[in-house]
């Protein structure tokens, strides 16, 4: 007949010296206790952890204990999820043998490798970030390729801007511009505007030079003003 008491005591004392500093029991009747378990550091330091609590069954270990995850740090609800799945199988595979041991040890596995995930998930965002900066310098360097849908879009909006350029140039001319005024409204404006303009030709007369010797004869000359054929311009010719 199995002694189950005298298996777990063995076995507890087993754990406690190969985990003395993460080892705490919790209760005694019936026997419970805690593992805490870490990862080895990752290439960063970075480590996650759990601390396991096992409680033995009367049977144990023909029948598991039971488990739970009592704390973490660092992981998801996920890879918990995949611990306690862990948990499941390798005490299905262990029963009737003691195996807390095989279960830290299997844990510990897991824990290292969510830190590789980590890892790998670290380096395939720096490499997506990088390619993403590769093509945006390549967009950037090659220009917009033009396809009909981004070449009517950009048609749109520059006639948009083409009108409202129009209508603010329009506008501004119409703000600025004055408007032609005729000789009336420029009289009105301007009364002195024809007294301005005979003393424009008085100033401009008195700078003209005039020749008298050409008007010297002028009194001698026999000019029949009352003469309806008197011409000028033939008397001249006769002269000549």
């Amino acid at each position: 007949m199995t002694d189950y008491a005298e298996e777990q005591r063995n076995e507890l004392e087993a754990i406690e010296s190969i985990y003395p500093d993460s080892f705490t029991v919790l209760s005694d009747e019936p026997t419970s206790f805690t593992i805490t378990v870490t990862s080895d550091a990752g290439e960063n330091g970075e480590t996650v952890e759990t601390t396991l609590k096992f409680t033995y069954v009367e049977k144990y270990p023909d029948e598991p204990p039971l488990w739970e995850i009592h704390s973490q740090e660092n992981l998801e609800d996920s890879d918990m999820e995949d611990i306690l799945t862990l948990l499941q199988q390798q005490a299905e595979e262990n029963l009737g043998m003691v195996m807390i041991f095989t279960l830290v040890t299997a844990v510990q596995e897991k824990l290292n490798e969510i830190v590789d995930v980590m890892k790998n998930r670290r380096e395939e965002e720096k490499r997506r970030k990088e390619r993403e900066a590769e093509e945006a310098e390549k967009v950037a360097f090659q220009g917009t390729v033009v396809t009909i849908e981004n070449f009517l879009a950009w048609k749109a909006k520059f006639e948009l801007e083409v009108a409202e350029l129009r209508r603010k140039k329009q506008k501004e001319e119409e703000q600025a511009g004055k408007p032609k005024l005729t000789g009336k409204q420029l009289f009105e404006r301007d009364h002195n505007l024809d007294t301005s303009d005979i003393q424009f030709l008085e100033d401009a007369g008195n700078n003209v030079e005039v020749d008298e010797s050409l008007f010297q004869d002028i009194e001698d000359l026999d000019l029949d003003d009352d003469d309806p054929d008197f011409d000028p311009l033939e008397m001249g010719s006769d002269e000549d």
